[in-house]
């Protein structure tokens, strides 16, 4: 999926991304206006309005799924930028849990800075959002990583502001602990923050890379203990940018390490250089290859060979590179802001998924186009299915395999406004459109405040 950058001035806010094959949220199967086949003929499944009857988060004993916070094998969503009409403090985080088939809309919960944030010099934060997701301890259950805004003067080195909220067999609950970042792996006077998840050393256990500060990345070795510690750091090592996207690493070049993304800073049309740095036996600390100025990153397998491919979303279309760090180009002649990609048809090669395109051939703010790939690579002239679009503005959540079909899955989500928005889940099919036209599941972020004080 996307990998793309995300800028705060106290707290950087994350970007709704994803890296690799990010895996949340479930469905139910399609609906009769869904893809040609490859679906069930279950009715959608609907929490607007009233919402789903509230249900206990079910208990597990542990997975090595992705984004299961309760560790029971089913992978589940997180929902930050909550819409509510109270526009003052940060309405919190919630989780939505998945379970056997699917998403299960009454399993849910609200994570917040009042009731799980953690103190520091005796404040309480204001801001709570989710980061970075991955079990840092090693006990089977994922934890969240939070950005926080703690109090700072302005003067020296800012205090650390991520948190992390470990996962449970009851899922994400009790307080938060403050990350700690030893002095030796920090540099400068910048925040340390924007967490990429990876095993960067290829030891099993997952990493943290942090935004240091003067084009540093700091490396934070797991595991991590429940206080939040590292079990080993060294010094800031040079990278060619000085912004991380968001989202999970990706092992790019196939050697066993995960590789992280860098970016350099927007210059004045608004593209960004971004390089490739490659983990390795002592973590990150190798540039692999520069990729041209693009708005957005997404590493799949489009076509062309066994590797890793890259798109990059510019102005003028999409840029292709087959096989990174290979030398190998295309184009598609499809513009968008923003790229993801995953297996919607289940037929091992990565689909591109582009939105935010505007008028023209990228379709307008709210259509998302689904590019299959083929074994001879994305066509330049490719004929895309479309998501209609809808009244507001629609992002691209999490493309992933939520029910168990071995075919991943479309999870997007629409603003009208900053009181209301909806997601929905279109499931990939086999056959057909690569994708359902309409979702088989929607929601409103709203439903879930009801749970606030509970």
């Amino acid at each position: 999926m996307g990998m793309r950058s995300a800028g705060r001035g106290g707290v950087r806010r994350s970007a709704v991304a994803a890296v690799s094959c990010a895996l949340l949220l479930a469905g139910c199967g399609g609906s009769g206006d869904g893809p040609k086949s490859g679906t069930d003929g279950h009715r959608p499944v609907s929490m607007s309005g009233k919402g789903a009857a509230q249900q206990p988060v079910p208990r597990g004993k542990g997975s090595k799924a992705e984004d299961d916070f309760n560790g029971d094998g089913a992978p589940d969503l997180v929902l930050d930028d909550l819409v509510h009409r109270d526009h003052g403090d940060d309405a919190g985080i919630g989780i939505v849990y998945g379970g056997r088939g699917g998403l299960r809309p009454g399993a849910r919960q609200l994570v917040s800075a009042h009731a799980n944030g953690a103190r520091v010099k005796g404040e309480l934060p204001a801001a709570f959002e989710s980061e970075a997701a991955c079990d840092l301890d090693e006990d089977g259950f994922t934890d969240l990583l939070v950005s926080t805004d703690p109090p700072y003067d302005g003067q020296g080195r800012p205090p650390v502001p991520l948190q992390i909220l470990f996962g449970s067999p009851r899922g994400l609950t009790g307080k938060a602990v403050q990350l700690k970042v030893p002095a030796q792996a920090r540099f400068g006077n910048d925040w340390p923050d924007q967490p990429v998840c990876g095993d960067f050393d290829g030891d099993g256990a997952n990493d943290l890379v942090l935004h240091a500060s003067g084009a540093r990345i700091s490396f934070l070795r797991g595991p991590f203990t429940k206080k939040g510690a590292p079990r080993a750091a060294g010094a800031p090592v040079t990278a060619p940018g000085n912004n991380l996207v968001t989202g999970r690493a990706t092992d790019v070049n196939g050697d066993g390490y995960d590789d992280v993304l860098v970016r350099k800073a927007a210059g004045a049309t608004g593209a960004a250089a971004s390089a490739l740095v490659l983990g390795g036996p002592k973590g990150p600390d190798e540039t692999g290859v520069l990729f041209p100025a693009g708005k957005d990153i997404a590493f799949g397998r489009f076509g062309k060979g066994k590797g890793t491919d890259a798109a990059i979303a510019g102005p003028n279309g999409v840029a292709l590179r087959y096989d990174v760090p290979g030398t190998s180009r295309g184009s598609l002649e499809a513009k968008g802001v923003a790229v993801d990609a995953g297996d919607l048809d289940g037929d091992g090669l990565s689909e591109l998924v582009l939105s935010g395109g505007g008028s023209g051939s990228g379709g307008g703010a709210g259509e998302v186009r689904v590019f299959r790939g083929r074994t001879s690579g994305l066509a330049a002239n490719a004929t895309a299915t479309v998501i209609p679009s809808a009244k507001g503005t629609t992002q691209v959540l999490k493309i992933a395999d939520f029910d168990g079909d071995k075919r991943a899955d479309l999870v997007l989500r629409t603003y009208r406004g900053d009181s209301a928005d909806t997601v929905g889940v279109y499931p990939g099919a086999a056959g057909g459109d690569v994708v359902a036209r309409k979702p088989q599941l929607t929601f409103s972020t709203e439903e879930l405040l009801s749970l606030a004080g509970s």
